[in-house]
């Protein structure tokens, strides 16, 4: 079978008249936890992280989601409202707003913050040109 990008099949932990309950990441350290939007045709990210994980929860539009492991075939699949995908320790990826969107970005290890740029290496080859 041809590799996938990891894409998380989400499934209502609890559901009643009140409405859903959906956990979407469990037994996970989180050390940031970030929204991103996107207005139709930008680009983001084109790098790679050594050390984080990243979770990608579309909230609202659709993205292109384009991913690579070193020496590996690119991927790409576009997300749409309640998807989740996961890039893990580098795993290249970039993200391209098909339509105004908004993303919320999870991610265990050094991206956070002002330690953004430690664990962020940009890509020389762009997987999603700008």
């Amino acid at each position: 079978p041809e590799p996938d990008m990891e894409l998380i099949d989400l499934q209502p932990a609890h559901s009643d008249d009140r409405g859903v309950i959906t956990d979407l990441i469990g037994d996970e350290g989180i050390n940031a936890v970030t929204v991103v939007t996107f207005r139709a045709g930008a680009v983001r990210a084109n790098h790679y992280h050594e050390h984080t994980v990243q979770w990608n929860y579309v909230m609202h539009g659709e993205v292109l989601l384009a991913t690579q492991m070193p020496g590996g075939e690119r991927l790409e699949r576009v997300l749409r409202k309640g998807d989740l995908a996961v890039t893990r320790e580098h795993e290249r990826h970039a993200l391209k707003g098909l339509t105004d969107a908004e993303v919320l970005i999870l991610t265990r290890g050094p991206r956070a913050g002002s330690q953004y740029e430690d664990d962020t290496h940009r890509l020389a080859e762009p997987l999603i040109a700008p």
